[in-house]
């Protein structure tokens, strides 16, 4: 359900679509829609968006805003990111309230996935 005024929807850029795609499922599962050759939109996914084509990335280093997913085992999603063909950036560290580590995807994007458990 669309809720006025509230987060609907995020884009972000990406170098190479079909690569974005194949990240994504191989390493959460996700499926998706495509609108041409230069966007692909994901949905069901804890808010829906897409894929831009675009030769920019986004990184906190940049100023971007910093996407973070949750995972009920860090270390299994750290795995399944790498095996997929993502790159940890930052390795798990803890901070107050849990645990995290960043990591790029194919493109370069910047995310994190964070954990409450061990923490």
């Amino acid at each position: 359900m669309n809720e006025h005024e509230k987060i609907n929807y995020v884009e972000f850029p990406s170098k190479n679509i079909e690569a974005t795609k194949a990240f994504f499922t191989a390493a959460f599962g996700w499926s998706f829609v495509d609108y041409g050759p230069e966007y692909t939109a994901f949905s069901k996914q804890g808010i829906d968006g897409g894929f831009f084509k675009s030769d920019l990335t986004m990184s906190t280093n940049n100023g971007s805003a910093l996407i973070v997913f949750y995972s009920g085992d860090l270390e299994q999603t750290q795995s399944k990111i790498e095996n997929a063909g993502g790159s940890i950036i930052k390795p798990i560290f803890s901070f107050p309230g849990g645990r995290r580590f960043h990591f790029s995807d194919p493109n370069g994007n910047e995310y994190a996935v964070w954990s409450d458990i061990n923490a």
